[in-house]
């Protein structure tokens, strides 16, 4: 299949640039955001939906953040119906030996690219833009598009996602100066390794989705434990940038409650969905918006449950000898950082569930237990060493972005070749 051709001969690229008349939203400072602005932390909007984003605009919002469970909801409005037969046609214009899955992903990526495009040009801030999920474990396809995001606009920022071929694409487009936010994060060391060896402009811990875990699987009362993951990876990521000019910084991502926003000021970013937002401003006179960085935090654990035991205190914790292998994949030439030397050394030393080697029937069964592992169905395998609680939720959490790109897709395939 042919390459896509060069932005200023691209059909595709312009059309994803046409016609976006966005009116700019310009909005005042609310002292509440102003205080989380103090405290030393970014708040960005986590929304792709253009008017919800408008009503609670805020003149210290930074960014927006987009994923592909939030692109899919505003696709499966129809908004873009009528434009994706123009896609296609511009993307068989430029690339006329498309088959039907590589249109497509072209026509994924323009979607994702011209929604983008109109949440820079309304709030004047960048975005973040994801890569299809098809493309996780796939560098040299991975950095193609990462570039193409680029070329179309300064402001987007390339999500990658947490995988061993994430880890170098994301490193290769550093090297390129591409801004990229590393995703599907959930502790410190996943975190740690990241800014070693990726060196991405942000990292992530998916928080609430650890609470929920917590409470759902009658580990504790659901409170503190994404907070503390979060706490932790947020100091050894700016140990990393203070010792080592490292240039990531930490998102606090998938909060669900108004007060975690307070909770978690000092953190160098938050990214926070309209209700959570919502909820703060209601809540926020009762809050106590400072630094909270350096809080000492203690989960409370159900009774007979030993968060060590479960494997659980990997999920703030870095120890010396995980370090030692960052710090050493960290070390390597570009040319010889690849998906199976990260893999390898990890196995080396001992932290083969970083990245746990499941099959098809292991990710199929991941899959079914939705966006996070089931406790019981998982433990044994975390007990032995061969799985991790944090690489077990980023491969469930990129299961589930398959699960809603499949949706979006599927509503493409129905708009270009019919049921």
């Amino acid at each position: 299949m042919s390459e896509a051709p060069p932005l200023a001969d691209s059909r595709l690229a312009a059309l994803i640039a046409a016609d976006l008349d966005e009116p700019r939203v310009e909005a005042d400072t609310h002292p509440c955001w102003d205080a989380v602005a103090a405290a030393g932390t970014e708040p960005w909007l986590d929304t792709g939906d253009v008017e919800a984003a408008t009503r609670v605009w805020d003149g210290n919002f930074r960014a927006l953040t987009t994923n592909n469970t939030l692109l899919n909801a505003e696709v499966q409005k129809g908004i873009y119906d009528e434009w994706v037969p123009r896609a296609a046609a511009a993307a068989r214009e430029d690339r006329p030996d498309l088959d039907e899955k590589g249109l497509l992903l072209e026509v994924a990526f323009a979607l994702n690219a011209r929604h983008g495009l109109r949440l820079v040009r309304r709030f004047g801030v960048k975005v973040s833009v994801e890569l299809h999920t098809d493309l996780a474990h796939d560098v040299e396809a991975s950095v193609a598009y990462g570039r193409r995001y680029a070329a179309l606009c300064p402001d987007f920022v390339v999500k990658v996602p947490n995988t061993p071929a994430g880890l170098v694409a994301a490193r290769r487009l550093h090297e390129e100066g591409i801004p990229v936010n590393f995703t599907l994060g959930f502790s410190a060391r996943q975190n740690y390794l990241a800014a070693c060896v990726a060196r991405p402009g942000w990292v992530n811990v998916f928080l609430g989705r650890l609470n929920a875990w917590v409470a759902d699987e009658g580990l504790g009362d659901g409170e503190l434990v994404g907070e503390k993951a979060t706490l932790a990876s947020q100091l050894v990521v700016r140990a990393l940038r203070e010792e080592r000019g490292y240039p990531t910084r930490q998102i606090a991502a998938s909060m669900r409650a108004g007060h975690q926003v307070a909770s978690l000021a000092g953190v160098d970013v938050h990214t926070v969905p309209v209700a959570a937002a919502e909820q703060f401003l209601l809540e926020c006179d009762r809050l106590d918006v400072r630094d909270h960085v350096c809080d000492e935090l203690a989960p409370t654990w159900a009774e007979g449950v030993d968060p060590e035991r479960e494997g659980l205190t990997a999920l703030w914790e870095v120890p010396a000898e995980f370090a030692a292998v960052c710090d050493t994949l960290g070390e390597l030439p570009l040319h010889r950082l690849t998906p199976d030397e990260i893999v390898a050394r990890l196995d080396d030393a001992g932290f083969l569930g970083v990245f746990p080697p499941l099959d098809d029937a292991g990710l199929a069964t991941l899959a079914a237990d939705g966006k996070a592992p089931k406790r019981e169905r998982w433990r044994d395998d975390v007990l032995a060493g061969r799985c991790a609680w944090d690489g077990l939720f980023t491969l469930a959490g990129l299961q589930a972005f398959a699960k809603d790109q499949a949706a979006f897709d599927a509503r493409i395939h129905r708009r270009l070749f019919g049921e």
